[in-house]
């Protein structure tokens, strides 16, 4: 099946006890959030689909517990402009690598639901539409920006930003181990190519999204990434204009 869902990257800070409960509690209950919400598309989408399980926190960790108390004060109807603010003391770093692996996860749960009709005879390449056309590159097997099917299209982006998450030097996991000074240009980069999962299927696909009655779970998706995205700037505003009209509906 499509969907590689990824363990998220928290790392433990160099904190007290104390402090660190305080420090961590706001992003693992933006991360039950997710997890919830993610738990809500795999019951809309389980309809003879089989998704692989995602990665939890080990039990008898401390990341387990502080998981396990914000699981327990997960409330509905989060505002989630508010959600995305980088709360008091937090690592921005931390804090961006926590969402770019939740919304790898979800993004790419989104698409693995319609990916058996995203096939090359109905999306012959990776576009958004008459006006919007994707290429791929990647520097390896595709230095040249090349015109693809959708569906590998989609493949080796995830793929692509499977094995960037996966890379200890580009979002290191171990405690003291520093972020590279690239980091967040790598992540603008994984976000901005997500994007374009979601031009694909709200364009090309929705009607099945709609068919499986779950444009509202997509839709609180894409909202809670365009606010982080914009709450840091980290995707530039022109390439946002294929979903600009909805965007000004759903995000206002």
């Amino acid at each position: 099946m499509f969907v590689k869902p990824v363990q998220s990257p928290l790392r433990n800070p160099p904190h007290t006890h104390t402090h660190t409960h305080c420090q961590l509690g706001s992003r693992l209950n933006i991360e039950s959030t997710i997890k919830t919400m993610a738990l809500c598309l795999g019951q809309v989408f389980s309809k003879d689909k089989t998704f692989r399980p995602r990665k939890r926190f080990e039990p008898g960790t401390q990341r387990f517990e502080l998981y396990k108390k914000a699981q327990a004060s997960l409330k509905s109807g989060l505002d989630l402009r508010k959600v995305v603010q980088l709360p008091e003391g937090e690592n921005i770093n931390d804090w961006i690598a926590v969402h770019v692996v939740d919304f790898f996860n979800r993004i790419n749960l989104i698409y693995g639901t319609v990916s058996e009709f995203c096939t090359e005879r109905t999306c012959p390449i990776m576009s958004g539409g008459l006006r919007y056309e994707y290429r791929w590159q990647d520097g390896d097997d595709y230095k040249k920006p090349t015109k693809l099917p959708a569906l590998k299209y989609m493949n080796l982006l995830m793929d692509w930003i499977e094995t960037n998450i996966n890379n200890e030097d580009i979002f290191p996991t171990r405690v003291g181990v520093p972020f590279p000074k690239n980091f967040q240009q790598v992540c603008k980069k994984i976000l901005s190519r997500l994007f374009r999962v979601f031009v694909h299927v709200y364009i090309h696909h929705f009607d099945s999204i709609c068919s499986m009655g779950a444009e509202a779970h997509i839709n609180t998706c894409y909202k809670h990434y365009y606010y982080f995205i914009s709450e840091f700037s980290l995707i530039e505003h022109s390439e946002l204009e294929p979903l600009r009209a909805m965007t000004e509906k759903i995000c206002n």
